[in-house]
């Protein structure tokens, strides 16, 4: 519905300019018409004419004469924004750009919780289907990898057809394969379905961080982007906390009530989600003016360069050549493995940690995963403090007459995250015994949802704070290397809990998180020399 009314508010608008762009012709033509000197009868020359010409055309605000073949003397009407026009994405007012992030995070969390919502119901569903314990964790390691795969495709498709035309498509895909896997006759074409879903389901993982770049300025990053980091990471959090009880009344609801979620939310991100893609916006503004005018030389600046399948090839094949070319997205790729693969291990864990430790039902564990979210709450309490340190790291810059820094999106992880990870770890892995306290390991999850919302934020900020225009597909790259690790090492989790017990398992994940916790700080110094390094990077202050 947004995106209608964007179309037709656009098409107003290009009227209106067109309109003042004529009548700032009047004034000449009345003097010359009015002159009382006989003008000499001289044909112009067709050199005069076209610069005669291309200055009328071009009165209309935003709009540049391109020569992109000087041979031929071709002249494209580059279709841009004008200043200070409303209708850019980054010039909307904060009501309007919160609501934006409104939607992203009503379509992260429900689309993020099927990941995990199925952790309940896994004893239900290997009973049903028949299979063993490590064939059916492949339901959560399946989906990780069909996330993955799916996160390569969604972002570059978003920066060619716009980010809306792949938030509804994808979301009625997702609730179409979520029924089928529901009703599915065996354990391979429920593995099948599940995968499908992911590969639909990734785009809020990548084109999110797309809509973030679109409307939140540098230094307004810090304030609207954790909203939405926040709330991809209460969806897996929250999946197993509705689930938990649904084996009682059969494992197929865990996805019924998942199409109830994703169908709620698709209504709603219908209704009220505008396209925040600027490329897109101009390519319609471009239309507008060649369908009043019926000059077909107004152009939107990517598009008169490249044709569509040209643009489509190239934005699909960008994550992979970012894997070589990229030194940052490498390092951030390696971080988030870990926490997702601690993460997601822990559906397949936590029966080790507390049902079989403390004796409790298995529907009580995974109400316990809640207690992953203060720390999500006490996350969010630092926003205002976090913007107030970037405010302050901007004037500081101003004042010594440079950019701001990227390297200010490495604030979250260096507020303790980095290193209460591993700490967070060893805590659960050295208390989890029957004559301590369950409190203390259910603490220790809290201290690693904070961590983990932490480090992921600045992830996000940092490479969208980077990469700008290209930020979709490089968190497409992200996504798809911690998505394909983590779901090909899941099933590897129940081994590694059987045989090592979660004293052991959980302190190698701990010691592996203690050797990347200085990672922030030393980006923070020689974040300026690795960025220099990479072809991609658009930000380069």
């Amino acid at each position: 519905m947004q995106s209608f009314l964007q179309y037709r508010r656009l098409r107003r608008e290009a009227q209106e300019d067109l309109g003042r762009a004529k009548q700032a012709e009047r004034p000449t033509c009345s003097t010359l018409s009015t002159s009382t000197s006989e003008p000499k009868e001289e044909k112009p020359k067709e050199e005069e004419f076209n610069g005669a010409e291309s200055k009328k055309l071009t009165r209309v605000p935003g709009v540049i004469v391109s020569r992109p073949d000087e041979g031929n003397g071709s002249i494209v009407f580059e279709v841009g924004w004008k200043e200070n026009d409303p209708s850019n994405p980054l010039n909307w007012t904060l009501a309007k750009k919160w609501m934006a992030m409104l939607t992203c995070c009503a379509l992260a969390i429900p689309l993020t919780m099927l990941a995990s919502i199925e952790g309940p119901t896994q004893d239900a569903f290997n009973e049903y289907y028949g299979v063993g314990a490590v064939a059916g964790s492949m339901t959560t390691g399946i989906f990780l990898i069909g996330i993955g795969v799916g996160s390569l495709f969604s972002g570059p498709f978003s920066e060619t057809f716009g980010r809306n035309a792949v938030y509804f498509s994808t979301m009625v895909v997702v609730l179409l394969f979520i029924m089928a896997k529901a009703l599915a006759p065996n354990y391979g074409a429920a593995l099948a379905f599940r995968f499908l879903c992911a590969l639909f389901a990734a785009s809020p993982m990548t084109v999110a961080g797309g809509t973030i770049g679109d409307i939140w300025t540098p230094m307004q990053l810090p304030f609207g982007l954790p909203l939405v980091t926040f709330a991809a990471y209460a969806g897996p959090i929250l999946g197993p906390v509705v689930s938990a009880y649904t084996p009682e009344i059969g494992f197929a609801w865990a996805d019924w009530i998942s199409m109830i979620i994703i169908g709620t939310a698709l209504v709603f991100v219908l209704l009220a989600q505008p396209e925040t893609f600027g490329p897109v916006l101009l390519e319609w503004r471009a239309k507008h003016l060649r369908e009043l005018t019926g000059d077909s030389r107004y152009q939107a600046k990517h598009a008169s360069a490249t044709s569509l399948g040209t643009r489509l090839l190239t934005n699909v094949y960008r994550p992979f050549t970012m894997i070589w070319t990229e030194p940052i997205i490498l390092v951030f790729s390696f971080y988030l493995v870990l926490l997702y693969f601690v993460l997601f291990t822990f559906l397949n864990g936590y029966s080790y940690i507390f049902t079989r430790t403390y004796g409790i039902s298995t529907s009580m564990t995974f109400i316990i995963w809640s207690a992953m979210m203060p720390g999500v709450f006490v996350a969010m309490a630092l926003i205002p403090y976090i913007y107030h340190l970037t405010k302050k790291a901007a004037a500081k810059a101003a004042a010594a007459g440079q950019p701001l820094q990227p390297e200010v999106s490495l604030y979250w992880a260096m507020a303790g995250a980095s290193i209460l990870m591993p700490v967070s770890l060893f805590w659960m892995a050295w208390t989890c015994y029957r004559d301590i306290s369950i409190w203390s390991p259910i603490v220790a999850s809290g201290v690693f949802g904070y961590s983990l919302v932490c480090i992921f934020t600045t992830s996000y900020m940092y490479i969208i704070f980077v990469y700008l225009q290209y930020a979709a597909s490089a968190l497409g790259f992200m996504t798809f290397s911690r998505y394909i690790l983590s779901g090909a090492l899941s099933p590897a989790s129940v081994i590694m809990y059987e045989n090592l017990g979660p004293h052991l398992a959980l302190t190698i994940v701990a010691v592996i998180a203690t050797v990347m916790a200085p990672v922030p700080f030393i980006l923070y110094k020689y974040g300026r020399r690795i960025r220099a390094m990479s072809k991609h990077v658009q930000n380069k202050a």
